[in-house]
């Protein structure tokens, strides 16, 4: 599913316009990524929660070369999948 494929849905079960649809769609995800900015976590009862979480600086190898390289340390955003979901998952309902 896309972003168009997500306003068109959002349009069509909320009773709403596409411009409405995008708007609300673009709202919750800045609100998503700036709550993640901030290094708060965002939790979805019976969906999922996201994090984020810190990766350390380690050493890497080009694959083409072989040669040595330096990975910096960054931030990477994680998702859970809650109970729910995961029950929903795994029984193809």
């Amino acid at each position: 599913m896309t972003k168009a494929d997500l306003v068109e849905k959002v349009a069509s079960e909320a009773d709403m316009t596409k411009k409405d649809a995008e708007q609300l769609v673009e709202i919750i995800f800045e609100s998503i990524v700036s709550t993640l900015n901030k290094g708060e976590k965002i939790e979805l009862r019976g969906f999922g929660s996201f994090r984020v979480r810190q990766r350390n600086a380690r050493k890497g190898r080009n694959p083409k070369t072989g040669a040595a390289v330096n990975i910096p340390a960054k931030r990477v955003a994680y998702f859970k999948p809650g109970k729910e979901l995961k029950e929903v998952i795994n029984t193809g309902n």
